[in-house]
């Protein structure tokens, strides 16, 4: 692993960096993004670093120097051979006082690398009880205030599953803890809008313009006994599901050709 904070590569990844008063160490307040390492080359750097500022913008925090993170990222990435990896890029509030409120400083940006194990092909989900609220300021926003999700996952993996699967305040597919899901109603493909709340995935996003899908509102109960389920994210590609809570689904046609189209064009963003 390698780490590079604020400009100077560390020359000990695992040793104290960050100040104690960071407001992303003591609140959360801060944005990131996860970013895959194939063959030494990042994907789809340049949709990650727009969502990147999209995210600091929702937040509240100054514009990224995008130039900077990409300095970042090369520093990380030199000297490692990473056949498969993973980039996470993460920026905060800075140094603050203890509590809500910002202070003068300017924010903390870290960039790490470190090798990554290859996903399966195919995961289980639960739904678990916990809403998303899609009309939430941070609704969309690629935040560092994930204990909501840590709290899902656990409860996911107590129940034997993977993955944990929200519904919103309306009753509505949203999405997981760190993907997002499509599934097959009557040989239709569909995903939840981005109005559900759910990320604005950018391997959702490539998948529905390489691939195709139906984007749609709808209880999420219609997905839980859809015909076939998967998930997509930067580490998962596309993941079939074979169950979802008692649910046992087979990796269809739908689900085989997505992940074939994925494959086929994924080299078309590597190292940009």
């Amino acid at each position: 692993m390698r780490a590079w904070i604020d400009g100077h590569l560390l020359d000990d990844p695992d040793g104290p960096a960050v100040s104690v008063v960071d407001h992303g160490l003591t609140v959360g307040d801060g944005v990131f993004e996860a970013v895959k390492v194939v063959d030494g080359r990042p994907f789809a750097l340049g949709l990650h670093l727009e969502r990147l500022q999209r995210s600091a913008a929702g937040l509240g925090l100054p514009a990224v120097d995008l130039a900077l993170v990409r300095e970042g990222v090369d520093a990380v990435l030199s000297g490692q051979d990473l056949t498969l990896g993973r980039i996470r890029v993460t920026v905060t509030g800075g140094p603050a006082p203890l509590g809500s409120g910002r202070g003068e400083h300017p924010p903390t940006l870290v960039v790490v690398a470190a090798p990554m194990d290859p996903t399966s092909d195919t995961t289980s989900v639960v739904t678990v009880p916990w809403p998303r609220n899609e009309r939430g300021a941070l609704a969309g926003l690629k935040t560092t205030s994930y204990a909501e999700n840590v709290v899902a996952l656990a409860e996911a993996r107590r129940r034997g599953a993977t993955e944990a699967i929200f519904a919103n305040l309306a009753g509505h597919l949203c999405e997981g803890t760190g993907s997002n899901v499509f599934y097959v109603v009557d040989g239709e493909l569909r995903t939840p809008t981005l109005a559900s709340g759910c990320l604005a995935g950018v391997t959702r996003a490539l998948l529905l313009d390489w691939y195709g899908g139906v984007e749609v509102d709808e209880p999420i109960g219609v997905a839980e006994a859809a015909d076939e389920v998967f998930l997509v994210s930067t580490t998962r590609d596309v993941q079939a599901v074979t169950r979802w809570g008692e649910h046992e689904l087979p990796v269809g046609p739908l689900t085989q050709d997505a992940a074939a189209a994925w494959s086929a064009r994924e080299p078309e963003l590597l190292g940009r």
